[in-house]
């Protein structure tokens, strides 16, 4: 999705500046024309679009961002080259610089939509959820037929919505601490990655079990569990017992049998 975002964008980038490359390589002749010598003329946005047209990354960089940085250029103009720009550093991986131009550009036109998603997306490479969910919530209401930026936005959402679920059970394990009494299920208690090695097991001992073929499979399924628990806790407190691993190889052993 990303990709195709990204190249949608290029093609809207390269098709406005083509049009205003239109208009201003006719005022730029008539300015000529009718200017005296020594003064400045209209900003050539000529090498820009041509770079941006041939798909040159260091070029568009370049060429655009001497649009960018000339003060006669208006500031459609520097809009268009600076979103080019921003998909070049995209494209290059160098995240930050087009983070950067984006919000330039947003600095320019708020009402912008498609930078809004695109700046969004980088955010949420980056790992800023936070601020991508936000980039994507505005470009929805900005335009609500945006396509990119709805899925983005639901994608997104329903990722926030996991990793809420998932911290609110975050080293707590399959039984209540509370009621704890073995010594094996005081440790898993009082480490979170043993609690959360427990959940798990019992999660996928609880799929694969539902999903069995049949019921005698389900049958055998919920014994093997049932073994490793009696295993576990007769063996734990022994020299040579690694409760770590153990619970390790047992979460191994499910996977295996439910698919995932």
């Amino acid at each position: 999705m990303r990709r195709r975002a990204a190249n949608l964008a290029f093609n809207l980038v390269l098709a406005l500046l083509c049009v205003c490359l239109s208009g201003a390589l006719t005022s730029g002749v008539a300015r000529a024309a009718g200017s005296e010598p020594g003064k400045d003329v209209q900003a050539d946005a000529g090498p820009c679009i041509a770079a941006v047209a041939a798909t040159d990354d260091d070029k568009t960089i370049d060429a655009c961002g001497v649009l960018i940085d000339n003060e006669k250029a208006p500031k459609p103009d520097r809009i268009k080259a600076l979103m080019a720009r921003a998909s070049a550093y995209d494209r290059k991986q160098m995240i930050d610089r087009a983070i950067s131009d984006y919000d330039t550009v947003l600095r320019l036109d708020p009402s912008l939509a498609d930078a809004h998603n695109a700046r969004g997306e980088l955010w949420r490479r980056k790992g800023d959820r936070p601020k991508a969910i936000m980039d994507f919530g505005a470009a929805v209401k900005l335009n609500p037929d945006h396509a990119a930026a709805k899925a983005n936005y639901k994608s997104l959402s329903l990722e926030l919505e996991r990793i809420g679920a998932m911290m609110a059970v975050a080293g707590k394990p399959s039984f209540d601490c509370r009621k704890a009494r073995r010594p094996v299920e005081k440790a898993i208690c009082a480490n979170p990655e043993l609690a959360d090695l427990d959940r798990e097991i019992g999660a996928s001992t609880f799929r694969a079990v539902r999903e069995a073929k049949d019921p005698r499979r389900a049958r055998d399924l919920q014994r093997e569990q049932d073994q490793f628990i009696a295993r576990r806790n007769a063996e734990f407190g022994k020299p040579d017992y690694d409760l770590q691993n153990a619970m390790r190889e047992r979460l191994r052993q499910i996977n295996g049998v439910d698919g995932y």
